[in-house]
């Protein structure tokens, strides 16, 4: 019987469901996952619905197979109101415990969003520490690519490697988000390179993410999570800022919160 976790972000929602046994994948955590991500619907419980509902099928489940789950992200109190979750957790904590049951090394957590970054410190039992977040400006998240990707008329998968490609990192004064794609267009108009501008959006992001490091220290080893975690670009610069390598979670870095989810759900669920 699978322990389940809803995460339900700003931009897309992530379902994992995780049971006893070893897979190739998952083997140093002893557990076979089956995962699940769509873009966002309106109103979160549907995203939650809708999910869950499609790895349940894809998977011949049903909603009465799980065990236990745990929901996270925006609307999860909703979620859990409405019966579809056992009970809801930050996703502090979950991208924190997720990370920690992927690599028990890992002190330090940054976690960027669609629409929010967090930096997260634990111990080594996997316990939170300390924890900062980034304000309501959209510069640090991804939201923030997402616009820049548009601009640059390049697909937003794109935009790392692209950013890579830069021969000559054009650098963006403007912090808000709605100046910085306006500071786009204009180099734009004036026949910039599009890689150098892609790489200037990378260095950005990543000086965002320093600030919100710097303020609760970064301890050593380092994972990334988060669908912008796929961005190799602002991976590599904020790499070099740190001055490490940060470690590769063994999934996809975007559904770290959701299996976090899935492990607190199963730690609750075994217990009597």
């Amino acid at each position: 019987m699978p322990y389940a976790g809803i995460d339900v972000g700003s931009l897309t929602a992530q379902a994992v469901l995780i049971e006893d046994g070893r897979t190739p994948m998952l083997k140093s955590i002893g557990v076979r996952l089956l995962s699940h991500s769509i873009r966002v619907k309106p109103d979160p419980l549907d995203s939650a619905r809708s999910v869950m509902g499609e790895l349940l099928e894809r998977n011949d489940l049903a909603w009465g197979d799980i065990t236990y789950c745990v929901s996270t992200g925006y609307g999860r109190d909703r979620v859990q109101g409405e019966g579809l979750a056992d009970a809801n957790v930050s996703e502090i904590s979950c991208h924190g415990t997720g990370a920690h049951a992927l690599a028990p090394r890992v002190r330090t957590v940054i976690d960027i969003g669609g629409q929010d970054a967090k930096v997260i410190r634990m111990d080594e039992a996997g316990d939170l520490v300390n924890f900062v977040m980034n304000d309501k400006c959209a510069a640090g998240t991804g939201r923030f690519l997402e616009v820049m990707s548009r601009t640059l008329e390049v697909p937003f998968e794109e935009l790392g490697p692209l950013a890579l490609r830069s021969r000559g990192t054009i650098l963006l004064s403007a912090r808000c988000s709605i100046f910085a794609e306006t500071e786009v267009l204009h180099y734009l108009q004036r026949g910039a390179d599009k890689s150098d501008l892609a790489a200037g959006v990378s260095k950005s992001m990543a000086d965002r993410l320093m600030a919100l490091a710097r303020r609760v220290g970064v301890e050593k080893e380092v994972m990334m999570t988060g669908g912008v975690a796929k961005n190799v670009a602002v991976r590599s610069e904020l790499e070099r800022m740190l001055g490490l390598r940060m470690l590769t979670p063994s999934i996809d870095p975007q559904l770290v919160g959701a299996y976090g989810a899935a492990v607190l759900a199963r730690r609750n669920g075994d217990r009597p």
